[in-house]
């Protein structure tokens, strides 16, 4: 029977993989005489150390990874017997080398604080339900006249809920639950520019000012086409930042789920953040 392409190619893949495991341990264990070591140290999935005293022959065959295509390109080396260089692999092992040092120095840097990249971006989301004996519908700081208010423990502010959600995200702080928690009292009914405001000092303390903000409100009803100027000013007197860095858009839920029946509203929140 004729040998086909595939099976041509699985035997070349099978014995470039014999070939170079052969090699490898041939190769380590006369290193490993010229130069003893006592001590291997490996980096292996799913263990956050070096395992020391680790034996090559346990090791070895985590040293050539060779894939399917490998084989096919070099079946005709393969088949003619040509083993693959691999030579100098006991520096992966050593203390020394370039892999545990920079793993060491990445476990320093995260233990010490790494220094802060020039920009950060966050993301924040919140939803209220709406009822007719909610309180004021407010969005952006702004009162909408509406049949329906919102049902939240502070003011209920959405926009600036998840705008204030996404600059903590930005410089890696807690949500505006675990800052200001909805089971305190101090927050009972309070106005969210004092969260918003919060997370400005925050963000400032940090190094940071706004590079741009991206607002997205969600919401069947009432229409926000003519409030949005108002709402995009009183953010950047919040923030402290150029009206041309702000953005605001909405749109209608299609009649879909809670917020298309206007028992909800949402907003999504996108901000992007500068090193001073």
């Amino acid at each position: 029977m004729p040998i086909t392409h595939t099976q041509s190619s699985t035997r070349a893949f099978l014995l470039l993989v014999s070939l170079s495991y052969s090699h490898a341990r041939s190769t380590l264990a006369a290193q490993r005489q010229r130069n003893p070591l006592p001590t291997i140290a490996l980096l292996k999935p799913g263990i956050r150390g070096p395992c020391p005293s680790a034996s090559l022959k346990t090791h070895a065959p985590e040293l050539v990874r060779i894939t399917r295509a490998n084989a096919i390109q070099l079946g005709q080396s393969a088949a003619s017997s040509s083993p693959i260089s691999i030579s100098g692999l006991s520096h992966l092992f050593r203390r020394g080398n370039p892999i545990q040092s920079g793993r060491r120095k990445f476990l320093r840097r995260a233990s010490e604080g790494a220094a802060d990249p020039p920009i950060r971006i966050g993301h924040g989301w919140d939803i209220h339900r709406m009822e007719e004996n909610g309180l004021p519908l407010t969005i952006g700081g702004i009162e909408v006249p509406f049949e329906k208010g919102t049902v939240a423990h502070s003011d209920g502010d959405v926009l600036y809920h998840s705008l204030t959600d996404a600059i903590l995200g930005a410089i890696g702080m807690p949500d505006i639950g675990q800052l200001f928690p909805d089971n305190d009292p101090r927050w009972k009914g309070a106005a969210s520019h004092v969260f918003m405001s919060e997370a400005h000092r925050l963000m400032t303390e940090r190094g940071y000012q706004i590079g741009n903000v991206d607002i997205t409100l969600i919401l069947q009803k009432p229409k926000v086409k003519d409030i949005k100027p108002a709402m995009a000013e009183n953010i950047v007197k919040l923030l402290k930042t150029h009206p041309s860095r702000v953005n605001i858009k909405a749109r209608t839920h299609e009649n879909v789920d809670s917020v298309g029946e206007v028992r909800a509203l949402a907003c999504h929140a996108v901000v992007l953040l500068e090193k001073v």
